[in-house]
């Protein structure tokens, strides 16, 4: 398990923290590559968090730690609000892997307030969501939304936004998509589990939402014919149906009914 600062500034936070040793921000994040494949190579399985100086002084201050000591850096880093903030390196640069431990923290959050909504099911014990079946059958649902979504688009390289009209603010979530000829998927694990929370929560609580997936459409295997496309639909909190509409700057056409989707 290890802690990784994610951008220049949080690292000039931290500097009189004695986090690192480093003398600048890049000699940082080689220090930190070098660590990463060291221990890949030892462990062969290693999982990151973003180091979020707030997170850690907020950590520090409930549990009445010094921010300077490295038992309090070990028991941030063990414990994360949600398990979805540990990221599983694999051996990618770390221009790729940074920005997958933002949106881990970022998830993290949203993940905590779609949980909020549905009075804890959503990220208690496994046990617990599986005896309620109203819990079990919504997650299910929103699960098979997001899976007619990538079917109905067919091959390509996407990108998928939700986000749902939540009390306390909206609740968003967005995944890059790799969808292979063959009908395989390529998503990242937390952006998978952060789109179907939201989802979930949405249907769960019957909050309205808007969706929208965009990108190329197309594979090299199909005589290389590519186009772009954006695709919307709309939640009334009950269900999902094609709308012309924008998510986060992205406007797109009404969809594909996701019914006919099998």
């Amino acid at each position: 398990m290890t802690g990784i600062l994610t951008s220049e500034a949080d690292f000039e936070r931290v500097r009189a923290w004695r986090v690192t040793d480093a003398a600048d921000y890049p000699g940082y994040l080689r220090e930190a590559g070098r660590l990463l494949a060291e221990a890949v190579e030892e462990y062969g399985t290693v999982r990151a968090r973003m180091f979020h100086p707030e997170d850690f002084a907020d950590y520090c201050l409930l549990h009445g730690l010094d921010v300077r000591e490295q038992a309090a850096r070990d028991g941030y880093l063990v414990n994360p609000p949600l398990r979805t903030q540990l990221v599983t390196y694999r051996g990618e640069d770390l221009a790729d892997f940074l920005p997958r431990l933002v949106r881990a923290r970022e998830g993290g959050l949203a993940m905590r307030h779609a949980d909020l909504l549905m009075d804890g099911a959503l990220c208690g014990t496994e046990a617990a969501a599986s005896a309620d079946p109203r819990v079990r059958w919504t997650y299910q649902q929103a699960s098979e939304v997001f899976r007619r979504v990538l079917v109905g688009a067919g091959c390509g390289a996407y990108e998928f936004r939700a986000v749902v009209d939540a009390p306390g603010g909206p609740l968003e979530a967005r995944a890059r998509v790799l969808h292979w000829e063959d009908g395989a998927v390529r998503i990242n694990d937390e952006d998978l589990d952060l789109v179907t929370a939201v989802l979930c929560a949405g249907l769960y609580c019957e909050l309205p939402g808007a969706a929208v997936l965009h990108g190329t459409q197309g594979s090299g295997a199909l005589c290389g014919e590519y186009r772009q496309v954006a695709w919307a639909w709309r939640s009334t909190g009950y269900e999902w149906s094609p709308a012309e509409l924008a998510v986060a700057g992205v406007a797109a056409l009404p969809g594909f009914s996701l019914g006919t989707v099998v």
